[in-house]
């Protein structure tokens, strides 16, 4: 496979990120107590200063947040340098605005440079993060990722296009109709395969592959899966990774149904709740074939996208209950792209 690099476009991160907020906030107050910790003489004279100056820090912060959440449609929609711009300007704005409204209750009273310096680390700070994102965003860029994510998409197992198209000719005569139809199940799995793996779909899109795959898969393995759609309460607008679902369903038939010897059936659940999309996939378990050759690797590969993508807004855990095992993922529930990732397909 070719892989094609595309050269990295300069972006903001979404602001309204819980991952990014965390580490503007740990940052922020890291540096503040550095600088407090710097300007005392002893760490407690430190950290009393530090605790005295939050006061301030605090809701300075709290309301550059809340003004760049509002913004972040905006950000995402202006030049990269221009962007920043109306950043440094609105966390300075809002510095200069608390400076001036908590002069009158500051103890000891501030000098007349205590603004300035106050704008200055301020801009310092932005700066300095604006960078940090930026480097960050790079290394997880496109141009330096993109072979990554394909190698964590394209990872179809071999075996299951033999298996299939042999399963395929075994109907060409008998079945000619139901031949054709799964080779074109065939051909649009693949057909995703090979699309942009930067590029959010809708969650109605993947439903519609996965079944498509489980379809295949019947075709492979007759009456020995059974799959149980409960997805009537799901979110069709919501938009995700490509190809998310179907390396649930996958690991389900290869380590829960395959390794069996009667009918294995496989659930399939999909659900919003609120502000976020909840999907768990359930299976036979079979403790003898826990350590089988790639066992929970996809999964893995599964965790590393949702986090590339979703950041720590994405959460997944597998168990074993009842004899069975499921993997459950938690994701927000969007329908426009976040900042920086690609149209929706």
């Amino acid at each position: 496979m070719i892989i094609k690099q595309n050269a990295y476009s300069d972006g903001l991160p979404d602001f309204r990120n819980l991952g990014v907020t965390a580490r503007i906030l740990v940052a922020v107050n890291l540096v503040a107590f550095g600088a407090a910790c710097y300007a005392e003489t002893s760490w407690a004279r430190g950290v009393e200063r530090f605790v005295r100056e939050a006061a301030f820090i605090e809701p300075a912060l709290l309301a550059s947040f809340v003004a760049l959440y509002a913004l972040s449609p905006v950000l995402a929609a202006m030049r990269y340098l221009y962007a920043c711009a109306l950043v440094l300007a609105v966390v300075l704005g809002i510095a200069a605005g608390f400076t001036q409204a908590l002069q009158p209750f500051a103890a000891p009273a501030p000098d007349e440079g205590q603004l300035g310096r106050i704008l200055a680390l301020s801009a310092l700070v932005v700066l300095g993060l604006l960078g940090y994102l930026r480097l960050r965003a790079k290394a997880f860029s496109p141009a330096l990722t993109e072979a990554r994510l394909q190698a964590l998409q394209a990872r179809i197992r071999p075996h299951f296009l033999f298996n299939s198209l042999n399963a395929v000719l075994s109907l060409i005569r008998r079945d000619p109709k139901r031949a054709e139809l799964a080779l074109e199940d065939l051909a649009d799995l693949f057909r995703v395969l090979m699309s942009d793996g930067r590029r959010f779909v809708r969650l109605s899109e993947e439903i519609a592959l996965l079944e498509r795959y489980a379809s295949i898969e019947q075709l492979r393995l007759g009456e020995r899966l059974r799959v149980v759609w409960d997805i009537d309460s799901a979110p069709q607008d919501a938009l995700l990774p490509p190809l998310v679902l179907q390396p649930l369903l996958e690991n389900a038939v290869y380590h829960g149904v395959e390794p069996g010897t009667g009918t294995g059936e496989i659930v399939v659940h999909i659900e919003g709740r609120g502000k976020r999309v909840l999907v768990r996939v359930v299976n036979p378990f079979h403790p003898d074939q826990a350590h089988r050759p790639g066992n929970r690797m996809a999964l893995e590969n599964l965790r590393e996208r949702l986090q590339l993508f979703f950041d720590a807004e994405a959460r997944m855990e597998m168990r074993v209950a009842g004899g069975r095992f499921e993997v459950e993922i938690e994701f927000p529930h969007v329908t426009e792209r976040p900042a920086g990732q690609g149209e929706p397909a």
